[in-house]
């Protein structure tokens, strides 16, 4: 009976894993396998897989089985059950991050607890998404529009992003900001409260300009603006990135072949500005289809939105396609020049743990949901 038993619950196990979105997980796959590959070019000089590229595959391949175990082993409901306690963790972090946070270049953004430093405020991009969309599963649908009900998720945007703000983070307050107003916006905002608050949100801009960003960020916004001309400071990143891909053509110098990346020209190659590394060696083509793969890649997390019957479902795995749009299109636009650099990585490709393990969390998520679709969910006070 205990055989036969084991072996219903193999079968179980084993189906859930064949039942998994297989499209989402090889999409990852190909971004962080062409991580890996810019990850060599980088380091071409010792023509060697070791360092960048073995630590990069390697951090993703750990992260792809706890993303499949994740997905596998737990439901919907848990992602609703731990949102509060999960955002309310990470504000509590991001507090202690002003108390006893520890500086490096500049700016306030660790916190050390033992032997592990870790950066709060990656741990918000989630936990807003999930809160948010907790908030509107348990919202009374007559109630979702009006103002009054829309001002405590107001709050619990804008509390995180001034505290990222303050560290000074201006590309990860943006990232929170970004995801929470979709998910308020998929969950039923209408459209002159959103007027409202762009509105609004010129002013806090404004204020933010003269008042909470640090001389440097300023001088990278006056750059973008055209208020300032330092081509040999802060407008030194796109100028040399805009030469790369301005000089790639459409199929590129050729793999470990780009010169403003290989005589060291083009700087944050590994990361910030990794994919002009990708247009300039590989072409604009090689850019589409880095795009493409993206594309591909939010198009299925909004599928399994559309799929999931339970309304912290669909905002759960829109919310997490919403992150990754907004890191897409910040990186490709910084390193065009239509946007400021504010050090947002490219996802999945980018050499570095925290944007990877995010969004691999993220995803989590998202299979989790599809794989679960049919739970509906409660809209009391605990589900």
């Amino acid at each position: 009976m205990s055989i036969a038993s084991a072996t219903t619950g193999n079968q179980t196990i084993a189906g859930r894993i064949a039942k998994l979105n297989w499209g989402i997980i090889t999409i990852l796959c190909a971004l962080a396998f062409i991580g890996v590959l810019m990850h060599f070019s980088v380091s071409s000089g010792a023509r060697s897989w070791t360092d960048m590229p073995l630590t990069h595959g390697a951090r993703f391949f750990g992260l792809l089985i706890v993303m499949i175990l994740a997905a596998v082993f737990l439901d919907t409901r848990f992602w609703l059950a731990i949102s509060y306690p999960l955002y309310a963790g990470a504000l509590l972090l991001l507090l202690a991050v002003e108390l006893v946070g520890e500086t490096r270049m500049g700016a306030t953004r660790w916190l050390s607890i033992g032997p592990v430093s870790l950066q709060p405020s990656e741990l918000m991009k989630l936990a807003i998404v999930l809160a948010l969309a907790r908030y509107y599963h348990q919202l009374d649908p007559r109630k979702t529009g009006t103002i009054l009900y829309t001002i405590p998720a107001f709050i619990m945007i804008a509390l995180p992003a001034g505290l990222i703000m303050h560290q000074p983070d201006l590309g990860t307050a943006m990232l929170v900001v970004f995801a929470g107003i979709a998910v308020m916006f998929l969950g039923g905002l209408l459209w002159r409260i959103i007027a409202t608050g762009a509105i609004a949100a010129i002013g806090v801009v404004v204020y933010a300009y003269n008042n909470l960003l640090h001389g440097y960020q300023r001088a990278r916004i006056d750059n973008f603006l055209g208020l300032a001309d330092d081509p040999l400071g802060t407008g030194y990143h796109v100028l040399q990135s805009k030469i790369a891909i301005g000089s790639a053509g459409f199929f590129g110098r050729g793999y470990l072949h780009g010169t403003q990346s290989q005589l060291d020209f083009l700087p944050e190659k590994h990361t910030d500005f990794i994919y002009t590394m990708i247009v300039e060696e590989f072409g604009l083509f090689g850019g589409f289809i880095v795009l493409a793969l993206y594309a591909a890649l939010m198009a299925l997390a909004m599928q399994v939105a559309l799929k999931a019957r339970s309304l912290f479902g669909k905002l759960a795995a829109a919310g997490v396609a919403a992150t990754l749009a907004a890191y897409v299109f910040i990186n490709t636009a910084m390193v065009i020049g239509l946007a400021p650099v504010v050090g947002i990585p490219l996802p999945m490709i980018s050499f570095g743990g925290t944007a990877m393990v995010t969004l691999m969390a993220g995803f989590a998520i998202v299979l989790s949901v599809d794989l679960h679709r049919d739970q509906h969910g409660t809209r009391g006070l605990l589900w």
